[in-house]
């Protein structure tokens, strides 16, 4: 199975490589990984195709299960491209791409940043699905040629585990392709963006329980023969989607109260103070100006430090007057400097970046506009989804 996943956008820190991966090599921009579990997905294939294989190819002997590994090989190579067709789509659009890692059920292509419009959303889900239509499409036209051997269990195999994988991946529920194409879609009815995620959401979960019960249909109702590993693989594949399907609803829900997050509307009045003024009356006169917070400035004006409250609170009152504000003023390093304009994602994705307590903001002039702090926005964060 294999579902583009978004993270988190342009900027933000770079994502550690998953424990239990290993990179093979790089491709369409992104590095290429390999999950652990892969290894013991690729035996199992291995020892599966291995009647197959003396059929084609008879008298191997022990050497039939290093075909059978070459064959998951290649399959997996298949899955490959159907992520770099993901990568390829998203870096033309502009969207970084951190890695493509294959694993047991497929892959997943990391794409930074979620898409900004429903026609963007759409074609980078798509292509998958349609490259592995492609490739399964590619493997009939050569079987029409009549091949023997292993090339014939080759072609069959691509063909029909990419025309199988093709049509699940256009299954409409999150988080298989299917489910992002479908989001695309309400996302340009409704012209939003979360209400296009829950729909796909709650189509996933209702594939999962479809895929539950699959092995129980066959069973009772098709009359065909299962066995406890058709169970099995059933619920893995189930939990797979159900966990998937809700834990982009969760990301929707809360990607819902962004636009709540405006830092004007968050900021702290603020009182400039020399860096060098005693922290008694840079006090006084913030309480005088019925100021939240304070900044120290140059001679010049030119800001140089925020004061953080908590320090300021664990100075002994009859302290203040012979220290410096300074003292308990955070230096302003990049990234505690933003536009007072900023909000929503970007403001996260800013103070995700580089956490502090209080934050800087500055007019486009080059003026400061007031002082924001973390615990206002995750107040109104929480305010907002309650």
């Amino acid at each position: 199975m294999s579902s583009p996943s978004q993270m988190p956008g342009p900027g933000s820190e770079p994502t550690p490589r998953p424990p239990g991966t290993f990179k093979v090599g790089t491709l369409a921009g992104a590095d290429v990984l390999v999950s652990s579990s892969w290894f013991l997905v690729a035996g199992m294939i291995a020892i599966l195709v291995a009647p197959r294989v003396d059929e084609v190819e008879p008298g191997l002997g022990a050497w039939k299960y290093v075909a059978g590994l070459a064959f998951a090989v290649i399959l997996y190579g298949s899955v490959l491209l159907h992520e770099a067709s993901h990568a390829a789509v998203a870096r033309h659009y502009g969207y970084p791409v951190s890695s493509i890692t294959i694993h047991f059920l497929g892959g997943a292509t990391a794409i930074e940043g979620e898409a900004r419009r429903p026609r963007e959303e759409f074609w980078i889900a798509v292509v998958g699905p349609l490259t592995s239509l492609a490739i399964g499409g590619v493997g009939v036209a050569l079987h029409a040629l009549e091949p023997t051997g292993l090339l014939l269990m080759a072609v069959e195999g691509l063909a029909w585990a990419n025309l199988f994988v093709g049509v699940l991946n256009l299954v409409p529920g999150l988080p298989l392709d299917g489910g992002r194409v479908l989001k695309s879609a309400v996302w340009g009815i409704t012209r939003n963006v979360h209400r296009g995620t829950i729909a796909a959401g709650w189509m996933g979960r209702v594939v999962a329980v479809l895929v539950l019960f699959w092995p129980m249909f066959q069973s009772d109702v098709l009359g065909w023969r299962v066995g406890i590993f058709d169970y099995v693989f059933a619920f893995i594949v189930a939990m797979f989607l159900w966990s998937g399907a809700s834990a982009a609803m969760a990301s929707a829900r809360l990607r819902s109260r962004l636009p709540m997050l405006v830092a004007r509307k968050l900021a702290r009045r603020t009182l400039a103070v020399p860096d060098d003024l005693p922290l008694a009356e840079a006090v006084r006169r913030a309480q005088e100006a019925q100021a939240g917070s304070i900044v120290t400035v140059t001679s010049d004006g030119r800001p140089v430090g925020v004061v953080n409250e908590a320090a300021l609170l664990a100075t002994p009152e009859d302290r203040r007057p012979w220290v410096a504000t300074s003292s308990v003023a955070r230096t302003l390093t990049a990234g505690l400097a933003l536009p007072a304009d900023i909000d929503g994602e970007q403001l996260i994705q800013a103070i995700t970046q580089t956490p502090a307590a209080e934050y800087l903001l500055i007019e486009p002039d080059g003026s400061i506009y007031g002082v924001l702090s973390t615990a206002d926005v995750d107040a109104a964060f929480r305010a907002g989804g309650n």
